[in-house]
């Protein structure tokens, strides 16, 4: 993932200084849940948390438990278990699962399967073959993170952007940050530029990684209930306080779709969102009516 950070400072040597802080707690998050790293944390949770609890970091710990209250609020349009049959895909050879190995798959994706013990920081997995990924949530966790580095060492103007997430603080030359929403099937148009100061904005489409087979876009925003792509919308922009929220909300509307989606984010009071549904049409949370016209 192409990381982004841009501050304002006014002596360049200490803003480089604090843009590679930045870029190297990135490396340490990915260190540390990265499910392609076979010594992260995460990855020794796929191997041993089925077999027996296996004590965490209270960081990963703390993640875990983010993704778990996501999960229930979403009513499991949120759910890291995906991975259990999300490791079947392959987007850059264009390899899909078998019919029979999404069958067998399946069975083990339910978030309920992950036991948090918060008395010693473990997790057991109540099922054999369960396996877990955090790419809908650990992203906008770590910009989440390096926005704290950044205001820790006095920066009030900055933007970090982790693929479809980002964070702002602050204004840009005196004027808020232009964010954009991209059209879905045009790779350098813009369906909308949003004006914005201190805001997190995530955006999920089905754009980014896919391959077509039979005239299907598989790509790799999974529905938990089907292990299929999810079909209903094109991309998803949730606007928030944080990235955290807004990377895990964004995926689990695109599951949700339109009107699911809308529905959830019209009852969460910091919310907004906008949806670029499976026609091309835009939708809009309640609090960005005004936006149409």
């Amino acid at each position: 993932t192409r990381v982004k950070v841009e501050i304002w400072q006014e002596d360049p040597l200490s803003g480089m200084a604090v843009i590679e802080e930045v870029l190297a707690e990135f490396r340490r998050i990915d260190h540390l849940m990265s499910p392609y790293r076979e010594a992260s944390e995460l990855s020794q949770l796929n191997r041993e948390a089925s077999a027996g609890p296996v004590v965490v970091s209270d960081e990963l710990f703390d993640l875990l438990e983010k993704a778990r209250q996501m999960s229930e609020l979403t009513q499991g349009a949120f759910d890291i278990t995906f991975a259990s049959v999300g490791h079947l895909y392959d987007y850059r050879k264009g390899i899909q699962p078998s019919a029979s190995a999404l069958q067998a798959g399946l069975p083990k994706v339910n978030y309920r399967f992950i036991e948090l013990n918060p008395d010693d920081c473990s997790v057991h997995y109540s099922q054999p073959g369960v396996r877990i990924d955090l790419g809908g949530i650990a992203k906008g966790y770590a910009v989440d993170r390096g926005i704290l580095l950044l205001q820790q060492q006095g920066i009030e103007h900055a933007l970090i952007s982790a693929g479809g997430d980002s964070r702002i603080i602050g204004e840009r030359n005196g004027r808020p940050w232009n964010i954009g929403i991209r059209a879905p099937r045009q790779a350098q148009g813009m369906v909308a530029v949003l004006p914005l100061t201190d805001v997190a904005v995530s955006t999920s489409g089905d754009y980014e990684r896919y391959f077509e087979a039979d005239g299907v876009r598989h790509h790799h925003i999974l529905s938990p209930q089907t292990g299929r792509s999810a079909s209903q919308v094109q991309s998803v922009t949730i606007i928030g306080p944080n990235t955290t929220q807004t990377d895990a909300l964004s995926t689990s509307v695109f599951v949700l779709g339109t009107q699911a989606g809308l529905e959830l984010v019209n009852r969460l009071g910091d919310i907004e969102a906008v949806i670029i549904d499976k026609q091309g049409q835009m939708h809009y949370s309640d609090g960005l009516q005004d936006i149409k016209q």
